[in-house]
C-alpha cells in the first residue's frame, strides 16, 4: 500500500474521536501516519545534566541504602559505645550515650531529606518513562490496527479473486457440459 493510502486509513480510523484524544495521543498518531519512531532514549527526555546538589543527593541516598553504610554504621556504633564503657578515666560520652543520640538524631535529620530529594528525582524520571512506554504502546496498538486493516484488505482481495476464478471454471464447466469449446477468458 502506498503512503497515502496508509495515511487515509489511519486518519479515518481516528477522525471520529480524534476531538477526544489527548495531545499525547495525537503526537503518537502523527508518528504512526509519518512513521517517525516514538521509541527513544528515555535520559533524552528528562532535564539537562543533573547538578551538583542532586548528583550528591544521589550518591547519598545510593551509599545510605547500601550493606557498606549498614555495617560501616554499627562498627562505629560498636565501637563509640566500647570506647566510652571501657575508659577509665572519664569518658567523653557516658553510658546513656547523650552525644551520640545527638549525632545519630543529626545524620537522620540530613540523610532523610537528601533521600527524599533523590527519590523525588527518581519518581519524575519514573513518571517520564511510564509516558513513553504509554505512547510506545498506542502506537503499537495503531501499528497492530492498521495491520487487521491490511490483512482484511488482503482477505476481501483474495476472496473476489476466488470467486472470479470459480465463475469462470463453472463457466468452463457449463461449455464443457454443452459440449461446445471453452471461451478464451
Amino acid at each position: 500500500m502506498n503512503s497515502t493510502r496508509e495515511t487515509a486509513l489511519s486518519t479515518k480510523r481516528l477522525r471520529r474521536s480524534w476531538d477526544a484524544l489527548s495531545e499525547r495521543e495525537r503526537k503518537v498518531v502523527h508518528a504512526v501516519v509519518e512513521r517517525l519512531h516514538v521509541s527513544r532514549p528515555i535520559h533524552a527526555e528528562l532535564p539537562g545534566a543533573a547538578t551538583f546538589g542532586q548528583r550528591l543527593a544521589d550518591l547519598v541516598t545510593r551509599f545510605g541504602g547500601s550493606w557498606w553504610f549498614i555495617g560501616l554504621f554499627c562498627a562505629v556504633i560498636t565501637t563509640w559505645m566500647l570506647v566510652n564503657s571501657l575508659m577509665l578515666a572519664g569518658p567523653f560520652d557516658p553510658f546513656p550515650f547523650i552525644l551520640l543520640n545527638l549525632a545519630l538524631s543529626c545524620l537522620a535529620a540530613i540523610q532523610a531529606p537528601v533521600i527524599l530529594m533523590s527519590q523525588g528525582r527518581q519518581a519524575d524520571y519514573d513518571r517520564e518513562r511510564a509516558t513513553h512506554d504509554y505512547e510506545v504502546n498506542l502506537k503499537a496498538e495503531l501499528e497492530i490496527m492498521e495491520l487487521h486493516e491490511k490483512i482484511d484488505l488482503l482477505r476481501t482481495e483474495e476472496m473476489s479473486r476466488i470467486v472470479d476464478l470459480q465463475e469462470r471454471l463453472l463457466k468452463h464447466i457449463e461449455s464443457l457440459a454443452r459440449g461446445t469449446p471453452p471461451s478464451g477468458d
